[in-house]
């Protein structure tokens, strides 16, 4: 039994009303493959954009990475919880790493967030990364105006783990929070200097019983190692915190960091430029996923890449070969004058 739609007007009224299953019911609709659905999600995200500029001021928007084992999600969990006994309204989104065997993901934030899962002012979605690289789901920007929009102002934005293709978190958020862990063997712990680079604030978590020393190693090192990295562009200067999750330590330091840092990013010019930037990526990777989907979905494409596989796989032809034919049958398909 096909589950029935809503009208775009009483999408867009649940939204904006704070409707927790509205709220889900609209995000399963923009993360849904079937064409339909993508044409109302683009109405229910048009109307909504109207409201963004205003929405979307005053909200906070954090990417939180880090390797597996650091703690991300029980971090996520004690700041979510303390910012909603602060009177904030927080939203999770959780990506999940998509099998490259089953396509499956577990989806079980909900599970590891018991506490912050059944407060009254915080929603989680956990969705699954699928095809995308960057630590996030194809949607994950696209989820993040519906929540807003929804009257959250802090969004906490999970991503599967640390890799150089964490860029793409970086791009749709307003800081990036890397979580690592204490005595993990060398100080950058095996992690990417890029990884580090992306990072505006460091958290040492589980900085508690027998491995407050090592955290306390680890801080130092760190800080050592970012004044080798290139000079923000806003005009701050990243930091290394310790805290604990499990203790609830450090908790309100991390907040109080990242407000300093809206602060200082607000006052260089630097927090608005990164949100036009966001917006400018967003249309260029809509624009990218748009024309890749038409390109295979052409028909003489279609059968010209029909065509020209079995070619390939038996070696007739390099790929090379049949990537330029496909090419300019896309050029005299889509180019002509």
């Amino acid at each position: 039994m096909r589950r029935q739609l809503l009208s775009v007007e009483e999408y867009v009224a649940g939204i904006r009303g704070g409707d927790r299953v509205v709220l889900g019911k609209a995000i399963t609709l923009i993360e849904s493959s079937r064409e339909e659905h993508h044409v109302l999600a683009e109405q229910v995200l048009t109307q909504l954009s109207a409201d963004v500029p205003d929405n979307s001021r005053s909200t906070i928007r954090i990417a939180i990475t880090g390797a597996p084992g650091a703690g991300k999600s029980t971090l996520i969990e004690a700041l979510g919880m303390w910012l909603v006994e602060q009177g904030k309204k927080v939203a999770v989104l959780a990506i999940d790493p998509t099998s490259a065997v089953t396509q499956g993901s577990i989806l079980g934030d909900k599970t590891r967030m018991e506490k912050l899962s059944v407060a009254d002012r915080a929603f989680i979605r956990p969705s699954p990364a699928g095809n995308t690289l960057g630590g996030v789901a194809q949607k994950t920007r696209e989820t993040i105006l519906v929540t807003e929009a929804a009257g959250f102002e802090v969004v906490l934005v999970e991503t599967v783990g640390v890799g150089q293709s964490e860029t793409e978190a970086r791009r749709m958020c307003d800081l990036f929070i890397l979580v690592l862990l204490p005595g993990a063997g060398d100080e950058l712990q095996g992690i990417k200097r890029g990884i580090v680079e992306m990072a505006d604030i460091l958290v040492v978590n589980k900085a508690d019983g027998d491995r407050i020393q090592p955290a306390a190693m680890a801080k130092a090192h760190y800080r050592n190692a970012i004044h080798l990295l290139p000079p923000h562009p806003g005009g701050w200067t990243p930091l290394v915190l310790t805290a604990s999750a499990s203790e609830q330590t450090g908790i309100d330091t991390i907040w109080k960091t990242v407000a300093e840092y809206q602060k200082i990013t607000t006052q260089s010019g630097y927090w608005e430029q990164n949100r036009r930037e966001q917006s400018r990526f967003w249309l260029h990777e809509t624009l990218s996923a748009g024309l890749r989907k038409m390109f295979y979905e052409h028909p003489l494409i279609n059968a010209e890449i029909q065509s020209l596989e079995p070619e390939v796989l038996a070696g007739r032809i390099s790929p090379f070969s049949a990537a330029r034919r496909i090419l300019e049958q896309f050029k005299s398909t889509f180019l002509k004058k």
